[in-house]
């Protein structure tokens, strides 16, 4: 049995935070095209920004799925999104954060959605901070995407009667 088959399924979640009403559409078509089918939208007025709309889709598929969506959507001014990825007995889970300022985040996370950060990208920032290019809290930040939480936070918070799912609680 090859445990690094590109098949294995798992299953995640696309968060749209905001979309403008011409570019719902376009988000559909993107995603239809990396499940395939035809996604099941509902969207929904976003409070955070006046005149946008926002959706989740729960989606299976095989393993890597999320970086498709993730690679589908970005680039795209007028819109942020979240895409998550469970883990499987072959590959780590992923998170994709986007907004247009920042542009993409990727993520490794584990079986409890914790945020994964591998030992290269350590020493990377590391050397960084020792030669002065960046100090720790910077780096430590950069490696758990804060500036992306920051800003998609308020994004978040759902509307009256939306549900709500919350992707990290800090403890």
């Amino acid at each position: 049995m090859n445990l690094s088959s590109p098949t294995t399924p798992t299953r995640g979640v696309l968060f749209v935070h905001s979309s403008t009403s011409a570019l719902c559409p376009h988000v559909e078509w993107a995603v239809a095209g990396v499940l395939g089918g035809t996604p099941d939208f509902s969207w929904v007025a976003q409070p955070a920004e006046p005149g946008t709309y926002r959706a989740e889709l729960s989606w299976q598929a095989r393993s890597g799925t999320a970086a498709q969506l993730a690679s589908a959507l970005r680039g795209w001014e007028q819109l942020r999104f979240e895409v998550t990825e469970e883990p499987t007995a072959s590959s780590e889970g992923a998170r994709y954060s986007y907004t247009p300022d920042l542009g993409i985040f990727h993520a490794l996370t584990g079986l409890h959605g914790d945020i994964l950060i591998p030992e290269d990208r350590i020493k990377a920032f590391r050397v960084k901070v020792a030669l002065g290019e960046i100090d720790m809290d910077t780096a430590l930040d950069g490696l758990l995407g804060v500036a992306w939480d920051a800003e998609l936070e308020p994004f978040r918070h759902a509307g009256e009667g939306a549900p709500v799912r919350w992707l990290h609680q800090v403890i």
